[in-house]
């Protein structure tokens, strides 16, 4: 196991940070997912401008931040992630700035151009969701990007034979609405079902400073 079951405060982070995190670490892994990301990227990038650093709060093994490094190659690129097997992985990437911990305490040094979560504000305890958008309003100097599972109202989903570890909702509206400099620039949906590049269901939205 790589953290005590006591290290974080909640339930969620302790699950993350442990053996179902390492697990999730080895099902993370290849070119084919790389590719989904970088598509992906291609299409919130295209609203953007002269995006120079971008921080992940919640990175896991980079392939966000693998996909980025193709489409802004002279980007400074920041990764904050609980899972020491992931961060591991994470600092194999050239160029990459790691901070492990959780993401409701942990934030590099500096903010970025652009802050963003992908399929992790969904596996938070609901509680700590403000904090979550409080460290994404303070790193995003320009840009915030949500990519979650959306859903008008709050619920919760069975993840994996697992209760309480899924959680879908507005996180992009309960961000806005608690951080009112930012207003939506573009959303978009990633599809499994795509022919070229299949990945999740969840839907992204970016938003940028006024």
């Amino acid at each position: 196991m790589t953290q005590l079951a006591t290290a974080y405060d909640t339930e969620q982070e302790n699950f993350w940070a442990g053996d179902f995190g390492d697990a999730y670490v080895d099902r993370s892994k290849g070119a084919h997912l790389v590719a989904a990301r970088t598509h992906l990227w291609s299409k919130i990038l295209a609203r953007t401008s002269s995006v120079a650093s971008v921080t992940e709060f919640g990175a896991n093994v980079g392939l966000n931040l693998a996909a980025l490094r193709t489409l802004l190659p002279d980007a400074a690129l920041k990764g904050v992630e609980i899972n020491a097997k992931a961060a591991a992985d994470l600092r194999t990437l050239p160029g990459v700035e790691v901070a492990e911990g959780s993401l409701l305490d942990v934030a590099p040094a500096e903010p970025s151009d652009l802050a963003f979560t992908c399929t992790v504000l969904i596996h938070l305890n609901p509680e700590m969701l403000p904090r979550a958008y409080d460290q994404l309003a303070a790193n995003g100097r320009r840009y915030v990007v949500i990519c979650e599972y959306y859903n008008p109202s709050p619920a919760e989903v069975t993840y994996r034979g697992h209760a309480e570890r899924l959680f879908k909702r507005d996180f992009a509206g309960e961000f806005m609405a608690r951080h009112s400099a930012f207003r939506l620039l573009d959303y978009g949906f990633q599809y499994h079902g795509d022919p070229n590049f299949p990945a999740d269901d969840f839907t992204w939205f970016l938003m940028a400073r006024t």
